[in-house]
């Protein structure tokens, strides 16, 4: 744990005491027990991770006319108690708790006399974690819930802990010896043996009773309709391209297709090589702008688009109704796959941390096939995100919708130029969470009517939004995929914080 001064803790005290408590922000005093605190940092880790203040009562026990700094009481209330507390959070948590990052603040305390208050930020977790002895916990808007049975289980698949496609299905086996299994065979190399032999040996096959019953995985891998096969347990495994006049769907009894949509099915390996041919032979036509006659060329990277469907294909929640989504655009290519992030994954990191397989078993048996699409290393996101800025493109956006019936991530690719000034305020706002006006215009150089039409167009492109409950004169704008995070009070400190448990 590090120790800032006074003047470099004052401007975090005072945003703190004015923050109201959140889903990623709590308040707690010291105390001799410690129940409510672990619960808040089980609920953090297991929903999208907080920043937990140790030492400061809560805003609704402020006395009226009482000044914010009232709800200073520190660490030194309790010292035992707060040592009691950091063996607390070492020991009580199954499995353990990683990321966990530590900071203390001098202040000034209620009664006048000098103090500490800490900040714990805890990471949204990789893995789905109990209190001992005290159940499982999720985080609400401002406060904890115990979750049930059925909600563990879900969460441990939406995280990516375990996986729908390792699990077995009553599908005949016979239905899985096609050509898609010959030409893996041929590749993998695997010794003679009975079929259901052979998948046993390499997992996709588990014994049930008497019989052999195929993982979902091999199904996927080799049946030639999977999603039919899969219909019946409520899941679709196909691919869905759609082509699109203008840059909006329109919804209604007349949608705004350029040609009817087109179903992708097979197993995983034909249905990407199919996806990416048919997509690229879309992009190499051009499109005609709607409303203008203009034809204009999308200059994606061939390697940029492969890896985008082929994320989608492998990673996505096979446990869901829903196909995969391909629509493309005057101005982008979305690619939509059902599922949330797993992980720890979110839109803000994805950048830097690459993705995580949350089903292994079809990564590790793609790159099998003669032509593998992948090469199950880890480093396809970051290999987009280069390529991307290689051709002077925007950096691909994705996004994460928990809103609808069933839950998907969308990575967008736009089909736009990207001026230099994008690179400082992409910058900018990963490292103070919003821009405002005048800020760009110091960055760009540019007058304010100039900086507010660049900002429009960004809010139009939609890769900024303005930030809630802000009038005209102080409007700032953030990233989509920052707008729901709570900005780290640790943010240019970590690096100097060698206490993490």
């Amino acid at each position: 744990m590090i120790d800032l001064s006074p003047t470099q803790a004052a401007d975090r005290i005072a945003a703190l005491l004015a923050a109201p408590e959140s889903r990623a922000l709590d308040f707690k005093r010291i105390s001799s027990k410690h129940g409510r605190i672990i619960e808040t940092i089980c609920a953090f880790a297991n929903s999208e991770g907080g920043l937990l203040v140790i030492g400061v009562g809560d805003a609704k026990d402020l006395k009226p006319g009482a000044k914010p700094e009232s709800r200073l009481f520190g660490i030194e209330e309790n010292p035992e108690g707060f040592d009691d507390l950091r063996r607390h959070v070492m020991e009580r948590f199954a499995p353990p708790i990683e990321r966990l990052h530590w900071l203390r603040l001098p202040c000034v305390l209620h009664d006048g006399q000098p103090g500490h208050i800490v900040l714990l930020q805890v990471e949204k977790s990789e893995r789905v974690h109990s209190v001992v002895s005290d159940g499982t916990w999720t985080r609400m808007d401002a406060s904890n819930r115990e979750m049930n049975a059925a909600e563990i289980a879900d969460l441990h698949y939406r995280r990516g802990v375990r996986s729908a496609v390792s699990e077995p299905v009553p599908v005949a086996l016979e239905l899985l010896e096609t050509d898609a299994w010959k030409r893996f065979v041929a590749a993998r190399g695997l010794k003679s043996g009975a079929f259901a032999e052979q998948l046993q040996r390499i997992g996709l096959a588990i014994k049930a009773g008497a019989a052999v019953q195929p993982t979902r995985a091999a199904v996927l891998l080799f049946a030639d309709e999977p999603g039919s096969l899969l219909a019946a347990y409520d899941t679709r495994a196909d691919i869905r391209l759609m082509v699109y006049d203008g840059r909006t769907p329109l919804h209604g009894a007349t949608p705004n297709l350029k040609k009817s949509a087109k179903t992708i099915r097979g197993p995983l390996i034909d249905q990407i090589d199919e996806a990416v041919k048919t997509v690229l032979d879309e992009l190499a036509q051009g499109l005609t702008l709607s409303g203008s006659g203009f034809k204009t060329r999308h200059v994606y990277p061939e390697r940029v688009v492969k890896e985008a469907i082929v994320n989608a294909v492998i990673h996505r929640d096979y446990r869901l109704n829903r196909d995969i989504f391909i629509r493309i655009f005057d101005d982008r290519i979305e690619v939509e796959s059902p599922g949330v992030f797993p992980g720890s994954i979110t839109p803000a990191n994805i950048g830097r941390a690459g993705s995580k397989a949350r089903n292994p078993l079809i990564a590790q048996n793609l790159r099998e096939f003669p032509v593998a699409p992948n090469i199950d290393a880890g480093e396809g996101v970051k290999m987009m995100f280069a390529e991307m800025s290689a051709a002077q493109l925007y950096p691909p956006q994705y996004s994460q919708n928990t809103e609808a019936a069933v839950e998907s991530v969308t990575v967008t690719l736009l089909n736009l130029e990207r001026p230099s000034a994008w690179d400082e305020v992409s910058g900018w706002i990963d490292r103070k969470g919003s821009i405002a006006n005048a800020e760009l215009c110091k960055i760009a150089g540019v007058e304010t009517l100039k900086a507010s039409k660049m900002l429009g167009a960004w809010v139009e492109q939609g890769l900024l939004e303005p930030l809630p409950d802000r009038g005209k004169r102080n409007m700032a704008y953030t990233k989509p995929s920052q707008a729901g995070e709570q900005p780290s009070l640790l943010s240019g400190l970590e690096e100097n914080n060698g206490d993490s448990t």
